[in-house]
């Protein structure tokens, strides 16, 4: 555990138990000397000079590449850019186009629901008899069949941590000539991940969660090596051009992986998530990921014994689930509330699921007894039942 916990790294007020599921991993703690820097020697003393001489437009790529060593992909493989919502967009997309004459988008029922979403857009977008097919996610390999176009899943459950076998389903997907595409936004900075090695064509991610690149952080996008100066971006935009000032009339594919970026890079967020990504420099997924087993397990174990009203809703298997853990309670939403007001935060995933994440760069074994000893405190004591905690915020 010494060799991964590095809590000084970290802003994190005094006092709280940051088991958050993971919607926004916390600030590093040099973050605020790092932004202010950009903003005023940077953005302030070199102004639109900063594209070329503080190496703004080449963010996205650098970065990139600081992703693409977590995520089990090559160098020159991974592009920052835009949301998650727009990456899921652009790998269905270009795989549709690798998959002429089929016409059915593969998914489950535990997919996060934004990529869902973006799926029907694009299908009601092309308008060409484009089907969304969700199974459960156990029936994932079995549905995988000749008229599958696309598979696309979220490799960790965001509810519960259900961990798909990413190699299995690459295997059968290729087996029956599908596109795969993965989501590893609860993936990429929790539990060792090797694209490379799956084969899949593509995978797509965020950077505000274990990632800690801040709220809003931007999305990454993987395209296979051996695809990237073939594929075709549904979403051609000005930064993605083979040259973009050259201001041509009409688009022509940057090179590489390059093409799949779109927009103009968000500057200070790139900053952002470049600082964070410093922290993973020396970080052995392997040994993070024995540490985060380890505290789940010893969560779990203590919860079970303590607070019999909570019924565990993750997989109890530590190697079929990432790197949180989530307690079904009927009332969850207002348990989590008033936990939070314990300050150990968590949070709540309709309809009955209280989800704690375990980060063992910055959670300890006395923060998972601490943890324990407030939940069995709120439960214990019926806290949850104060109509305080019953109002529904906006975010949950």
């Amino acid at each position: 555990m010494s060799e991964i916990l590095r809590k000084d790294v970290f802003s994190l007020p005094e006092g709280v138990i940051y088991l958050d599921g993971n919607s926004l991993g916390p600030m590093p703690r040099n973050m605020p000397e790092t932004l202010s820097r950009m903003v005023s020697s940077e953005w302030g003393q070199l102004l639109i000079k900063g594209w070329n001489a503080a190496g703004w437009m080449d963010q996205p790529s650098r970065i990139g590449d600081m992703v693409a060593r977590l995520i089990g992909a090559p160098q020159g493989t991974v592009v920052m850019g835009d949301t998650l919502s727009i990456k899921v967009y652009q790998a269905v997309a270009a795989g549709l186009k690798m998959t002429p004459g089929r016409r059915v988008i593969l998914s489950d029922t535990g997919n996060f629901p934004t990529d869902l979403y973006m799926v029907e857009g694009l299908i009601r977008t092309l308008d060409q008899g484009y089907e969304l097919r969700t199974v459960a996610p156990e029936d994932v390999a079995a549905a995988i069949g000749d008229d599958i176009a696309v598979v696309m899943l979220t490799q960790v459950d965001y509810r519960t941590g259900r961990l798909h076998d990413m190699d299995a389903i690459t295997q059968r997907a290729h087996q029956h000539g599908a596109v795969m595409v993965w989501d590893l936004a609860h993936s990429a900075g929790a539990i060792p991940v090797d694209l490379a090695a799956s084969n899949a064509e593509m995978a797509v991610g965020c950077t505000y969660k274990y990632l800690n690149g801040g709220p809003g952080a931007p999305a990454f996008i993987y395209v296979r090596s051996d695809l990237a100066e073939t594929i075709q971006p549904a979403l051609s935009g000005w930064l993605g051009h083979e040259a973009p000032f050259d201001f041509a009339m009409n688009y022509r594919p940057g090179p590489g992986i390059e093409r799949m970026r779109v927009g103009t890079p968000p500057v200070m967020q790139m900053t952002a998530l470049e600082e964070a990504m410093r922290v993973w420099d020396d970080v052995d997924m392997r040994a993070l990921r024995a540490a985060s087993i380890a505290l789940q397990e010893q969560f779990i174990a203590d919860v079970e014994a303590r607070v019999p009203a909570l019924t565990l809703a993750s997989p109890r298997d530590p190697d079929a689930r990432g790197s949180q853990v989530s307690f079904r309670f009927e009332h969850g939403y207002a348990a989590m509330q008033a936990l939070i007001h314990m300050d150990v935060i968590g949070d709540f995933r309709a309809p009955d699921i209280m989800r704690f994440g375990f980060t063992p760069l910055y959670i300890d074994a006395g923060d998972v007894t601490e943890a324990v000893d407030r939940i069995a405190k709120v439960m214990d004591d019926k806290l949850w039942d104060d109509p305080k905690y019953k109002t529904r915020n906006r975010v949950t």
